[in-house]
């Protein structure tokens, strides 16, 4: 057996340690605000979306036992595998409110209404749906495949060089998904895209992030840079660079303006009707998931070969 098999196991009680830590702490502070008295969280009136309360205690406590499942179990259960999946989207989806957070700190235009004690709870949320999925990560590479070392599923000598045919139909859907969400714009008018500075470098980034990070996904010159870039043409192009703004966005996207469509659907009142906001939403949601499923045919084709069986 390759040395890769004990250390790929030492890394996974480490994450499930990690889980745990993160469930008791975290879970600690939901209870205490659940039972005490909880901060006022600013204009948002609550840090979690769906899960306060008593849910978000409970929500930690399953995060702890299915990463306490996942470790001792030594057969691939696909059903132990979607409740945590299922768990950690719920983590996200309750802290969908740190993306435009995120986004206000990045454009430098954080208001004064900001929240730091939501924010930092939020974080800690997102940080324990990471922890859970690296857990879970590790759950699927331990018990699929018959490679002690990277137990991958393909075929060896399967490896892909261009792009799944699926994975470009991502692309151009996220882009698509784009143009809705601007021709949806057009009943309510674009004064509102217009009011600042940081509303246009928003719409700016949102262009970058809707048409060039889903294309470079999925295109040649998404893995080499172009010849007219200077100094760098013909290098590589390091795969955490796009791999992480397209799956971190596709991921907050769309748990944020799903989050959101929920909120539609149950009766929340807007300023916009109605039809906006499902228009609008549903074009950011699709432009999301095209995200998602572009970074992740990327990162199967991206990734290095197993040393042990070439996969």
């Amino acid at each position: 057996m390759t040395t890769a098999a004990p250390m790929a196991g030492r890394f996974a009680h480490g994450l499930t340690y990690a889980v745990l830590g993160w469930a008791v702490a975290y879970g600690g502070v939901r209870l205490a605000w659940t039972i005490g008295d909880s901060p006022e969280f600013g204009r948002f009136g609550s840090d979690l979306l769906g899960f306060t309360g008593w849910p978000s205690v409970a929500l930690c406590v399953a995060a702890g036992v299915v990463a306490v499942a996942l470790d001792r179990q030594r057969t691939w259960r696909p059903v132990l595998a979607g409740i945590a999946w299922t768990i950690a989207a719920a983590l996200v989806a309750a802290a969908a409110i740190l993306l435009p957070e995120v986004v206000a700190l990045l454009l430098f235009a954080v208001g004064p209404h900001a929240d730091p004690v939501g924010m930092a709870s939020r974080l800690g949320c997102v940080t324990g749906a990471a922890l859970l999925a690296l857990a879970t990560f590790g759950y699927q590479r331990r018990t699929r495949g018959d490679c002690p070392a990277c137990c991958r599923t393909v075929r060896p000598g399967l490896r892909r060089s261009a792009p799944a045919w699926w994975a470009r139909w991502a692309a151009y859907a996220a882009v698509a998904g784009l143009v809705a969400r601007f021709a949806a714009q057009v009943g309510v008018g674009f004064d509102s895209l217009t009011a600042d500075a940081s509303v246009i470098a928003l719409e700016i980034g949102l262009v970058l992030a809707g048409v060039l990070l889903p294309l470079a996904l999925t295109h040649r010159w998404g893995e080499v840079w172009p010849s007219w870039v200077p100094l760098l043409a013909g290098r590589p192009i390091p795969r955490l660079l796009l791999l992480v703004p397209g799956l971190g966005l596709g991921t907050g996207i769309v748990a944020y303006f799903g989050t959101g469509l929920a909120q539609v659907a149950s009766g929340s009142s807007s300023e916009f009707s109605d039809t906006f906001l499902w228009a609008a939403m549903s074009a950011y949601c699709v432009l999301g998931l095209g995200l998602v499923v572009a970074s992740a045919d990327y990162h199967l084709r991206t990734r290095r070969a197993c040393g042990a069986c070439g996969r």
